[in-house]
C-alpha cells in the first residue's frame, strides 16, 4: 500500500482559501489558491494530501448539503479536478474527508423530509420521531450528532443510504481520480458500513487508502483485513506534547512501547497508523509546548516512530492557534506558503523517513528513557536507525546497548563515536545509521 512509506500534508480548504465561515452562496473559486501550493508541499517532503471537507455544506464542510458539488464558496466541480490534476502531476496523491456518519441540515434528503413529514422518501434515511421535536422546532425529533443538531445522524443500516455514498465514492474517483478517503468520525460508523466501504473501494481502484478518525479505544476495532488500513493515532499524539511539556519522556515511551514494542502482547506491531503533531480540530503544536525549543524535537519523534507521518498546513513553519479561541484560530486563511528553519527541519526528517525503509517499516525497540532522554531503535532486516532526542537544555552523553560503535546523523552527516556513550548535544535530535 502506497501510504504505508508516504507524507501526508494536511489541508483545510475553507480555512486556508478564506472562505466565509457561513455558505453564503456565492460562487468564488478560492480553492485555485492551491494551485500555488504544489511546490512547497512537495518541497516540506510530502506524497499525499489531505483535504478537510471541500463539498457544499451549511458552514465548516461537516455539515454536508451535497457531496457531489464542490462547495461555492470554493469554486466549481472544475476547480478542484484542476488542483486534483496538478496535485498528481507533481506526483501528490489526494485523499478526500469521507464524511459518511452525519449531514447538515441543508442536505437535500433531510430538506425533504422536513418538507414532507411521514410521506418523504427519506424517512429512513435518519433516525426519526414524529411524536417528538428538535431544537430547530421541526414538529419532530432527529437522532443529531452527539447532541449537535446541525449535524443529522445517517442511518447506514439503511441500503439505500448506503448505495447512495457508495455511488458518491465512486463518483468522487471518476470526477476527481482520488486515492483514498479519511473517514470522519469512523469510530461510530457501522462497522458493516466499513465492509462494505472497504470492498467496493478495492473494486473501485487498486490501493485505494482507508484512514479512520479514532479518539481513543482499541484501534483494532477498525484496522485489519476487510476493515480501514489505518486510523489517527491520537495516544501518541498526546503523548508527544505531553512528554515534552511535563519533562517526562516515559509517558510517549510508554505509549510506543505498548503499542509497537517487541513483545508479543503489543498491540499495533506491523500496522501503519496516521501520526501527527496537529491538525484541524487541536491546539497547534507550536502554541500546545510550553518550551518553543522542543517543536523540532516533536517532529524529530513524530518521524522517526511506527506510523504514517501528517503535517498540518502552516506548522511546518510553526504558525500557532488555540483551540480555545475557536476552530476559526485553528483553520487560518494563509494566502501563500511560508519557510523557515522549522520547515527545512522536517523536510529533512521527511527525506531521512522515507528514504531509510526502517523509519516507515521497521521494528521498535527503545534503547534508553529518561525524564529528558529517549533513544529508540528501528530496524528492518540488516537495517537499523535510531532514534536520539535530548529534550534537556545541557549536554547529556547517553549509554545504551548500540548496535554499533560508530554511526552517521542522517539529519546532519555527522560521525558519531557510540562505543563509550553518545554525545548528545542541548535540544538535539538525531537519525543514526551504521556508520
Amino acid at each position: 500500500m502506497w501510504a504505508e512509506n508516504s507524507v501526508f500534508y494536511q489541508i483545510y480548504p475553507l480555512g486556508l482559501c478564506g472562505a466565509p465561515q457561513e455558505n453564503d452562496g456565492t460562487a468564488v473559486p478560492r480553492i485555485r489558491r492551491l494551485l500555488d501550493w504544489t511546490g512547497h508541499i512537495k518541497s516540506v517532503g510530502a506524497d499525499a494530501v489531505y483535504f478537510c471537507p471541500i463539498f457544499q455544506s451549511d458552514a465548516h464542510g461537516y455539515d454536508t448539503r451535497d457531496y457531489r458539488t464542490l462547495d461555492c464558496r470554493l469554486g466549481e466541480n472544475k476547480d478542484f479536478r484542476e488542483v486534483c490534476d496538478a496535485f498528481h502531476a507533481a506526483g501528490l496523491r489526494v485523499v478526500l474527508d469521507g464524511v459518511f456518519n452525519h449531514v447538515g441540515r441543508g442536505f437535500w434528503a433531510f430538506q425533504d423530509l422536513l418538507q414532507n413529514r411521514e410521506s418523504s422518501a427519506y424517512r429512513d434515511w435518519f433516525f426519526v420521531n414524529f411524536g417528538g421535536d428538535s431544537p430547530y422546532r421541526d414538529g419532530l425529533w432527529y437522532e443529531g450528532w452527539e447532541g449537535h443538531y446541525e449535524l443529522v445522524k445517517l442511518n447506514l443500516r439503511n441500503p439505500a443510504v448506503v448505495d447512495y455514498l457508495l455511488d458518491t465514492v465512486r463518483f468522487w474517483t471518476e470526477a476527481f481520480d482520488i486515492d483514498g478517503l479519511r473517514l470522519d468520525v469512523a469510530y461510530l460508523l457501522d462497522r458493516d458500513f466499513i465492509r462494505r466501504l472497504r470492498g467496493f473501494c478495492e473494486g473501485l481502484k487498486p490501493d485505494f487508502f482507508l484512514v479512520g478518525e479514532m479518539l481513543g479505544g482499541d484501534y483494532n476495532q477498525l484496522l485489519g483485513e476487510g476493515m480501514l488500513h489505518s486510523v489517527t493515532n491520537y495516544e501518541c499524539y498526546k503523548g508527544l506534547y505531553s512528554s515534552l511539556n511535563s519533562m517526562n519522556l516515559f509517558e510517549i515511551a510508554h505509549s510506543l512501547g505498548r503499542q509497537f514494542g517487541p513483545e508479543n502482547w503489543t498491540l499495533y506491531k506491523g500496522k501503519h497508523l496516521l501520526a501527527f503533531a496537529d491538525n484541524h480540530d487541536v491546539t497547534r503544536a507550536a502554541s500546545i509546548l510550553q518550551n518553543p525549543a522542543h517543536l523540532p524535537l516533536l517532529y524529530a519523534l513524530l518521524f522517526a516512530m511506527p506510523g504514517i507521518p501528517c503535517v498540518y498546513y502552516g506548522s511546518e513553519w510553526g504558525i500557532t492557534g488555540e483551540k480555545s479561541q475557536g476552530d476559526g484560530a485553528l483553520r487560518p486563511a494563509v494566502e501563500q506558503p511560508q519557510k523557515n528553519k522549522l520547515t527545512d527541519w522536517i523536510a529533512g526528517l521527511a527525506a531521512a523517513h522515507k528514504e531509510n525503509a526502517p523509519l516507515w517499516s521497521g521494528d521498535y525497540k527503545s534503547l534508553l528513557i529518561t525524564n529528558k532522554q529517549l533513544v529508540f531503535q528501528r530496524q528492518t532486516g540488516d537495517e537499523i536507525v535510531l532514534a536520539a532526542v535530548n529534550a534537556d537544555g545541557t549536554p547529556f552523553t547517553a549509554h545504551f546497548p548500540a548496535p554499533f560503535a560508530e554511526g552517521q546523523d542522517l539529519l546532519s552527516g555527522q560521525k558519531l563515536a557510540l562505543s563509550s556513550g553518545l554525545e548528545l548535544a542541548p535540544y538535539s535530535a538525531y537519525y543514526i545509521t551504521r556508520a
